[in-house]
């Protein structure tokens, strides 16, 4: 949107020309999302521990926030099973967390792979957020 200081006839219109430009700088603003990036098991009850990351994926998006979870991603190419490639896909993570504003972190356990993810945003001084396996935020 191109906002213009004259009105149609040429003249100066102030009035106008500041309300436009709040309009236009309120759309920039609700089209910015950060990245959170989320936190949840992987190990164990494989299947059912992907579904609820779906799950708080799909809530991060509900609540504006454009969600980043490695551990949906990587397993589709790689082995969780064999230690080299499982260290390499939390390093990864851990890269794409580096662009996260916040860490959020579902369920009552931690994991050990979690452990070492949500060790990350403590050091860098980062935002976590803890929520219930129902995605009830915990105080």
């Amino acid at each position: 949107m191109s906002v213009n200081k004259f009105n149609h006839e040429g003249y100066t219109d102030p009035t106008a020309y500041e309300a436009l430009m709040a309009i236009e700088r309120d759309a920039k603003k609700a089209a910015f999302r950060p990245l959170v990036f989320i936190c949840s098991p992987l190990s164990g009850y494989v299947g059912r521990n992907l579904e609820r990351a779906r799950g708080y994926s799909r809530f991060a998006v509900s609540k504006g926030v454009i969600p980043i979870a490695p551990h949906l991603l990587f397993p589709q190419f790689m082995d969780d099973g064999d230690k080299e490639q499982r260290d390499l896909a939390i390093f990864m993570g851990l890269v794409l967390m580096g662009k996260c504003q916040e860490a959020w972190c579902f369920g009552n356990q931690i994991s050990k792979g979690m452990a070492v993810e949500l060790a990350k945003p403590k050091q860098r001084g980062m935002p976590i957020r803890h929520f219930t396996g129902q995605c009830a935020e915990v105080e």
